[in-house]
């Protein structure tokens, strides 16, 4: 029996070694899969059952469709970063029952279906940082009841409904970073008993999401850092587990004495980097050890002794010096004696504003006929009824409601009157073409707006009065040929716009007036030949802007300019054919993600990139004619660069190029395109270098076919220390 139990594991295992798809790499002897930062644009069919960890980094899938792993049942590690993965079909994931880690991180990934993570009841971390998701619909995570880290860091959220985590029992760490949230349901957090630890820093929280975060009875650490809040009002937190309080680079003017008074476990408050004058004794917190004030300008007078005085008490370790009087300037406060801070002149504490309350939940009312309620959610949906008008009678409470694939033809004035807590309004395919004035009247906390797939052509300047929270629009694939002129003024809180699959021919100056704290914004797939010099302008905290797929001839360096903030430029199937000295230097200081691919560029001149350097972090220049690229040996933070179908002419003057490729640890694609004896061999295994001047022994590569092998499998010396997963994945860079 024995020795028929290895004869089939050997022949199951030349079984699985066949069946390994010809870009990719199987390590049979571990289960593991590696295709990576190749051309794949479909999940290989031919992967072996047994398959346990799959790394398919830096392909492009674009959709993951239904079923798309069920040959794999195995798997336990899926890593699907940088694969521009744009959509997640619902029932992508069916047959994964087994898989605990799920990466899909740095993708382009924009809404989260209800059924779209199906299918992992596993899964034990789930990344998802750095996509563009701006919607989780209820019942995402629904069936994700093992999942214990879940990763949505740098995407686009502005709002969270009620429940949106609903079915994460035992989830611990919850990453919502570097998004734009501003707005959290009361119920948002509710469902999270296992919740250990909240990060909200880096987002746009105005105040302090109380009713939010009560819900969280077991949280340890809240990570508020980098919010503009400026207040911390009565009972602020009632959080009974809280040890560990981070509200750092926030704009905080005035803390409460008692604020802090239904969170007695707090051991450590962060309140660096504020505006903090001073503070007065805190309530309730008898196991306070640190407070850390440093960089808040303090005035250490009679009106900080009380805190003085606290802090000697409570034995509180405090970090922080004084901004004032001029005698005390720059003593840490742990050094003040009491009589030393004396008043000269009366010094009033600002009062605090008092926070604002949150509106009650109306009643719940009846529904349309012909639509459907849900009561929980408070999600309405008249979707595909092939309505002419738009329905009446929703609930007064609605949060979302969903009206796609409908034939309304026009927005009437008040068409959603009543719905003053809607956030979400779903119009796409309705056959729309006008929003008339006062379309959106009454819709208060409305956040996201969905005009896609209609036939827009204007807008009345005065057709979004009534939803100054609006921060999310979409209004790609309609027919618009500029964009709508006076619109944004009355939309102070926009932070993204999408104008992608229209007509807009050109953005001129005024275009964007009154966008002023526009983040995102998409204008692929238009017309746009020509960009005024000040049509960016009034967007100074511009962040992203999408560009491909248009008619620019050129880079618009002179738009660049005042945009202090922009880190993500696509500019990719535009028919610029040269590329001049310092096309990109008004951004070099932020820019961090740059897109040149499939633009037919024949030529980059030596000083393009003039002032970028460790900021890049991912650089994509494929499908373009030049054969040889300016010197980048700067760009020392690269994560991603892909050189893929470029000429390169393998001569001595590309030397640089390929001793700079060598020392990557990147899968760039750099191929030759001539002379002809290189033609298709990549340029890091290129035998015409080695008649080049300054060619040592320490090159690699070589004319031989030993050589040449020699190079394709790195010796076991270099090997030494390392997986054998990182060797082979060097050994084919």
């Amino acid at each position: 029996w024995g020795l028929l139990f290895l004869t089939a594991a050997l022949a199951l295992g030349r079984t699985a070694a066949a069946r390994c798809p010809a870009p990719c790499i199987c390590d049979n002897l571990r289960s593991h899969v590696l295709c990576l930062k190749g051309n794949l644009t479909a999940i290989p069919s031919t992967i072996p059952q047994l398959t346990k960890k799959l790394d398919l980094r830096g392909n492009s899938f674009t959709v993951i469709p239904v079923g798309a792993f069920l040959a794999t049942p195995y798997l336990t590690h899926l890593d699907l970063q940088h694969c521009k993965v744009d959509k997640l079909e619902e029932g992508a994931f069916w047959g994964l029952g087994r898989l605990v880690y799920l990466n899909l991180a740095s993708n382009s990934i924009a809404i989260l279906y209800q059924e779209s993570l199906d299918g992992l009841s596993s899964l034990q971390q789930l990344i998802l940082e750095g996509n563009r998701i701006e919607e989780i619909q209820p019942g995402a995570f629904g069936r994700l009841g093992s999942l214990t880290v879940l990763d949505l860091r740098a995407n686009a959220l502005v709002y969270l409904p009620d429940m949106v985590f609903q079915g994460l029992q035992v989830l611990r760490w919850l990453r919502l970073s570097h998004n734009a949230l501003h707005v959290l349901g009361s119920e948002a957090f509710t469902a999270l008993p296992t919740l250990r630890r909240l990060s909200l820093d880096h987002n746009e929280l105005q105040a302090l999401p109380s009713e939010a975060l009560a819900r969280l009875d077991g949280a340890t650490r809240l990570d508020l850092g980098h919010n503009p809040i400026t207040y911390v009002p009565e009972e602020a937190l009632a959080m009974a587990s809280l040890k560990h309080l981070f509200l750092d680079h926030a704009a905080l003017q005035d803390v409460a004495p008692d604020a802090f008074i239904r969170s007695p476990h707090l051991r450590t408050l962060d309140l660096r980097e504020n505006q903090l004058q001073g503070l007065p004794p805190l309530a309730g917190v008898k196991g306070l050890v640190r407070v850390s004030l440093a960089g808040n300008p303090l005035l250490c007078s009679c009106f900080l002794r009380p805190f003085h005085d606290w802090l000697v008490r409570a034995r509180v370790q405090v970090e922080g010096a004084c901004a004032a009087p001029p005698a005390l300037r720059g003593r840490p406060l742990d050094s003040l004696r009491p009589p030393e801070m004396r008043c000269s002149r009366l010094w009033p504490p600002p009062s605090p504003a008092a926070p604002s309350e949150q509106p009650k939940a109306a009643s719940s009312g009846q529904c349309p006929r012909g639509c459907t309620c849900s009561p929980d959610f408070r999600h309405g949906s008249c979707e595909n009824r092939d309505l002419r008008e738009i329905p009446q009678g929703f609930p007064e409470n609605t949060r979302l409601l969903d009206l796609r694939r409908n034939a309304f033809g026009t927005v009437p004035p008040g068409a959603f009157s009543g719905l003053k807590e809607l956030v979400s309004l779903h119009l796409q395919s309705c056959g729309i073409e006008a929003l008339r004035l006062g379309a959106l009247r009454g819709l208060e906390s409305l956040v996201y707006l969905y005009l896609t797939n209609n036939r827009l052509s204007t807008l009345v300047a005065a057709a979004f009065e009534g939803a100054p929270r609006l921060a999310y629009l979409n209004l790609d694939r309609n027919a618009f040929t500029h964009l709508p002129v006076g619109a944004f003024q009355f939309l102070p809180n926009l932070i993204s716009l999408h104008l992608q699959h229209n007509a807009i021919r050109e953005l001129v100056e005024g275009d964007l007036v009154g966008a002023r704290g526009l983040r995102w914004l998409y204008l692929a797939e238009n017309a746009i030949g020509h960009i005024a010099p000040s049509a960016l302008a009034p967007a100074k905290m511009l962040e992203k802007l999408h560009l491909e797929g248009n008619r620019l001839a050129e880079v618009p360096t002179a738009a660049l300019r005042g945009l202090p903030a922009l880190s993500e430029l696509k500019l990719s199937r535009n028919p610029i054919k040269h590329m001049g000295d310092g096309a990109f230097l008004p951004v070099a200081s932020s820019l961090q993600h740059l897109y040149l691919d499939n633009m037919g560029l024949e030529q980059i001149s030596p000083g393009a990139f003039a002032g970028l350097g460790p900021k890049i972090r991912s650089l994509y220049l494929e499908s373009n004619k030049m054969s040889n690229i300016p010197n980048m040996s700067n760009f020392t933070g690269l994560e991603i660069l892909n050189l893929r179908d470029v000429p390169f002419h393998c001569d001595c003057q590309l030397l640089p190029l390929r001793r700079w490729i060598d020392k990557l640890n990147l899968r760039v694609g750099a191929t030759c395109g001539s002379p002809a004896e290189a033609r298709g061999v990549t340029v890091k295994l290129s035998t015409t270098f080695q008649t080049c001047p300054g060619w040592g022994r320490g090159e690699a590569g070589g004319a031989s076919p030993d050589k040449t092998k020699a190079a394709r499998k790195p010796s076991k010396k270099k090997r030494s220390g390392k997986s054998p997963a990182r060797g082979l994945k060097k050994s084919r860079a």
